[in-house]
């Protein structure tokens, strides 16, 4: 199985975990700092911003990998996935001051996560079973 989704949204969260870097490292670099925060407020939001999206990131992907891999693409994993990246691209710009931007990126993040544990144990608990790559799928050795 390729893991369509998953592939894609990866990608998508490199290029978005960038983003975020470059986006502390220009303030570093404007602000003369280049270990901790300086005092600067504005450096302390984008390094925690980046850091939210480190702390984030790896269940979201692990999560959506999983459950991509048991139940296959759907469009609702498309759009949960869709919406993580678009919460988190919102709350990077919204660290900067915009509490509504802030408040949409953390909400859409907790829900996606919510869901997508929820639909995780459905799965475990009624879905179809993982198989063994090796093992013929009626189950004969």
């Amino acid at each position: 199985m390729k893991l369509e989704i998953t592939l894609i949204i990866a990608a998508a969260a490199a290029l978005l975990n960038i983003w975020l870097a470059v986006r502390v490292g220009r303030v570093r670099t404007s602000a003369k700092v280049s270990v901790g925060d300086g005092g600067n407020e504005m450096l302390t939001r984008r390094m925690r911003a980046h850091a939210n999206y480190a702390e984030y990131t790896p269940f979201f992907l692990i999560l959506l990998a999983l459950v991509e891999l048991a139940w296959g693409a759907n469009i609702w994993l498309w759009g949960a996935a869709i919406l993580y990246i678009l919460g988190r691209l919102a709350h990077g710009f919204g660290m900067d001051g915009n509490d509504k931007l802030r408040a949409f990126g953390t909400m859409s993040t907790l829900l996606v996560l919510l869901g997508l544990a929820i639909y995780a144990l459905v799965i475990a608990y009624t879905g179809p079973v993982f198989e063994s790559l090796d093992m013929p799928a009626d189950g004969s050795a």
